[in-house]
């Protein structure tokens, strides 16, 4: 099996068998715990994109060791279907999704048509991922996200020019992570947040105020407590270029803090600045799982059972970023290969314990300072601190009954020391 271009007839219904929808992570997972089983069963991979495999957890940490987005792909995806022995429909976009007779409608963004073709399923495994959160402050055309391969190449591209000044909106785990890189590909970093210190939402303050010591620490400039109001492209008059590499861009921004009685405040100084890079969250699109009758919550995506990773619609599995559990979104890489054995043992008809979903560690990237999250974190909440000194910091959340519902161990990393 292999690539395949969509040049059929509009209602053609392919073979049947298992139809993923999303060549991120997950739905190569699920590819990869289904062929562990058997080899036999027909598999579709429907993708907007090339399909190609990388880990997408480099891609922040990818510009400062100068790896380019060739460097990240482990196989084409027309290679990984080749080897998976997979029908790969690249470059196609799902338009509709009919439970009852089990088919979803496609078209090839590839092609100038809007010719639409039918493909029958047996089973379906919504694997489509979440995507970026752009305010209307972040319009998408002048503003970037790191969440794909293909934007992040275009970012690198850009970046590869020189020395540049880069402003990061939002400062949880990607923005924090994305800053230090750029920094450390010798970058100007600006980053900017609603609350007063990186990972607010997640961690109490005491935490926070640490992280946000040590990356100042650094050279990055961080604005707590600011809220972007506007982005817009400025002329770069003191390069005198005409080009589109010469232009800059505003971003104009208010304290959330400001003293109501105090009439004599100023508007800020605007940030002049080279890109400005998009880290305010994710979402899942609602159209798929609405033409799939699937159960939905716009905050936290498609809802799942918690042992088989079903959905209410039969015979229709979800994975990964687009899927919560127990009413929280399920974001995070480590569970992918257990929840991707639970969905092949359960499309297969194997016998299954089902999916014991355990929150995963989350570990910030940064090198200026380690933090380790375990359980389910909360800013808001019974936080006790159980060892504080100037390098080390562990906190526990503690629920209703006094039990521990989370951890956080922060460390302050000693200097390194010179070679002789």
């Amino acid at each position: 099996m292999s690539v395949e271009n969509l040049s059929v007839a509009s209602n053609t219904v392919a073979k049947k068998g298992v139809v993923i929808i999303g060549a991120g992570l997950a739905g190569w997972h699920v590819i990869d715990a289904i062929r562990a089983k058997d080899t036999e069963i027909p598999i579709t991979l429907i993708t907007a994109d090339s399909a190609d495999r990388y880990h997408k957890p480099m891609l922040t940490m990818a510009i400062s060791q100068n790896k380019r987005a060739s460097d990240l792909v482990r196989a084409s995806g027309s290679e990984a279907a080749n080897t998976a022995e997979v029908t790969l429909l690249a470059n196609t976009q799902v338009t509709d999704i009919d439970p009852v007779s089990q088919t979803v409608q496609v078209r090839s963004t590839a092609q100038s048509d809007d010719a639409l073709t039918t493909i029958g399923y047996e089973k379906m495994v919504l694997a489509m991922g979440a995507h970026p959160i752009f305010p209307k402050s972040l319009p998408q055309d002048l503003v970037w996200h790191v969440n794909h391969i293909e934007r992040f190449s275009q970012l690198q591209e850009k970046l590869a020019t020189g020395s540049q000044h880069v402003a990061i909106v939002g400062a949880g785990m990607v923005g924090t992570e994305i800053a230090e890189d750029l920094l450390k590909a010798g970058h100007k970093v600006t980053l900017i947040d609603l609350n007063d210190a990186p990972l607010s939402q997640m961690l109490p303050a005491k935490a926070t105020a640490r992280i946000a010591k040590a990356i100042e620490s650094q050279g990055i400039q961080f604005l707590g407590g600011y809220q972007v109001s506007a982005v817009t492209r400025v002329n770069d008059d003191d390069n005198n270029h005409d080009s589109e590499d010469a232009e800059k861009l505003q971003v104009d921004y208010a304290s959330l803090s400001s003293d109501a009685d105090n009439t004599d405040t100023q508007p800020l100084e605007p940030l002049i600045v080279d890109h400005v890079i998009a880290s305010t969250g994710l979402t899942v699109d609602e159209q798929l799982p609405a033409a799939a009758g699937v159960e939905f919550d716009r905050r936290t995506g498609i809802v799942v059972d918690a042992a088989t990773l079903r959905t209410n619609a039969a015979n229709i599995y979800a994975i990964g970023d687009c899927m919560s559990i127990n009413g929280v979104a399920c974001r995070y890489v480590a569970p992918l290969r257990a929840q991707a054995a639970t969905i092949a043992d359960d499309i297969l008809g194997h016998e299954h314990s089902g999916y014991d979903h355990k929150p995963p560690m989350i570990r910030l990237k940064n090198k200026a300072i380690s933090v380790i999250v375990t359980g389910v974190p909360q800013a808001a909440g019974n936080w006790q601190v159980k060892t504080e000194s100037d390098d080390e910091l562990i906190m526990d959340l503690l629920d209703d009954n006094s039990a521990v519902s989370a951890t956080v161990t922060i460390k302050v990393p000693a200097p390194a020391v010179p070679k002789a």
